[in-house]
């Protein structure tokens, strides 16, 4: 059995070692909210029968071979070592329930899994909250996969309530103008000369920013240091997709335009409250992006398949947006955070300096190895104030077991920002997770300015006659 395992080992790939290092130590939780009292009966079985066979990193271990470099060695799964239910007590009302939870949350998002196990998670709380008659918490390193590959794998665990024989639909990214006429040669080629120009810019900008090129102190921004070990507290906003997709349709742009907007907005409404002068504040957003070239999820099968290059694994890269002054806005209009959002991401978009972002940080890793391409991703992060991270979920409600599931979402852990926000579609709601320092920031404080912000775009894209251009 040893002498297949050895067989099997695969190299853990540069994110891999990036994202498990001394430097960085980072994780994904994925949050089921379930509606009815969970049956924990099932769980081994369905570890050992589901979950386990979706990949082989979920029975493997991270070890240095004879050269030093890292590797995946299988081992075998004790399934009831990685299942934690927790004990609560008894007799208690939803609203308390939700204190606990929280308490039990903050304490896990912090807390490392043993590196002489596979790194994974699952915790199983029993207890009803607000939300949901029980919740089940997936702990997921990030070294096996990012949210994309780990959301496909979950999704895989999951069927759909209404036809588990049909497909899951995801919503569509694309802004309602964008359905343009195909140009020539010719008339693409200023948009390609821009387009060079505004990469070297931008990849000029972001090795300044990330050497050298800090963030103000703000109420966002603490600069403390390692406060990725510190506290934190996880708050949740619920949008009606429809509202979404009708700011979407008013303003003619993307969903990923109309949060982003929102959020920036959100941020500055915040900062106003605590401290007037940060409105004006020099601050700037990370967007993580996954760089596959693929629309929704693929199946199961799809993702393994070694012909497919590029499905699982960490596929990901980032922007960096400068958050816009709440004195730039025009007469404090709050649709201009939205176009804001949407000049500044497709500007991004149109650059290929993340390429040449990607170029250097292997480079760097041939010449200096993992820990120090993890260094340079951590003062990145931290010279920045707020981290921005979304996947998209099915249209469809699901089931676990036949265990419907009423809420889906998911944060992440192991930089040093104060601030994550994370976004999932679920069905017909947008779920928005703040993940906030403990101790600095107000997470009841920004949800309310996140609300109002959405209330207040809302508001002003409605009263819009047409679509401008």
């Amino acid at each position: 059995m040893d002498q297949l395992y050895e067989e099997v080992e695969e190299p853990v790939s540069p994110p891999g070692q990036y994202f498990n290092s001394s430097v960085i130590c980072s994780y994904v939780f994925g949050f089921l909210e379930i509606a009815i009292p969970i049956d924990d009966s099932k769980t081994v079985s369905l570890i050992k029968d589901v979950f386990l066979p979706i990949n082989p990193r979920f029975s493997s271990i991270m070890i240095r071979d004879q050269d030093g470099k890292r590797r995946w060695r299988r081992v075998e799964v004790k399934p009831e070592e990685h299942v934690k239910i927790p004990k609560f007590p008894e007799g208690n009302s939803p609203e308390l329930y939700d204190h606990y939870f929280d308490d039990y949350v903050t304490t896990i998002l912090t807390e490392r899994t043993p590196q002489n196990k596979p790194l994974w998670e699952i915790h199983i709380i029993k207890y009803p909250t607000s939300n949901a008659a029980g919740t089940i918490i997936f702990k997921l390193h990030h070294a096996l996969g990012d949210g994309y590959s780990l959301m496909g794998a979950l999704l895989s665990c999951l069927q759909r309530i209404d036809d588990p024989s049909l497909p899951l639909t995801f919503p569509s990214r694309t802004s309602s103008s964008s359905q343009g006429s195909k140009k020539n040669m010719f008339q693409k080629l200023p948009s390609v000369i821009s387009s060079f120009f505004s990469s070297m810019s931008d990849f000029g900008s972001s090795l300044v920013k990330t050497t050298m090129d800090v963030d103000e102190k703000t109420p966002v921004r603490s600069g403390y240091e390692g406060t990725e070990s510190m506290p934190f507290a996880l708050s949740n906003i619920s949008l009606s997709l429809d509202h979404v997709k009708a700011i979407k349709t008013k303003l003619g742009v993307t969903i990923n335009d109309v949060i982003t907007g929102m959020f920036f907005y959100g941020i500055r409404l915040y900062m106003l409250e605590i401290d007037n002068m940060a409105r004006k504040a020099k601050s700037t957003a990370v967007v993580m992006l996954n760089t596959r070239n693929v629309k929704g999820y693929k199946s199961l099968k799809e993702m393994q398949n070694s012909k497919v290059k590029g499905l699982w694994g960490n596929k990901i890269s980032f922007l960096q947006i400068p958050i816009p002054k709440l004195s730039q806005s025009r007469s404090h209009n709050p649709l201009e955070f939205v176009w804001n959002a949407r000049k500044l991401i497709n500007k991004k978009k149109r650059s290929f300096s993340v390429y040449l972002i990607g170029l250097l940080l292997d480079l760097e890793m041939k010449l200096k190895g993992p820990e120090a391409v993890a260094k340079i991703i951590y003062k990145t992060l931290g010279n920045c104030s707020v981290v921005i991270s979304n996947i998209f979920g099915p249209m469809e409600q699901m089931a676990l077991a036949n265990n419907p599931i009423t809420g889906l979402y998911f944060t992440m852990t192991g930089g040093p920002e104060n601030i994550d926000i994370t976004i999932m579609s679920y069905v017909k709601v947008l779920r928005i997770t703040l993940r906030t320092l403990k101790g600095f920031i107000d997470e009841q404080k920004l949800k309310f300015c996140m609300e109002k912000a959405f209330d207040v775009i809302f508001k002003a894209a409605m009263e819009i006659s047409q679509t401008p251009n």
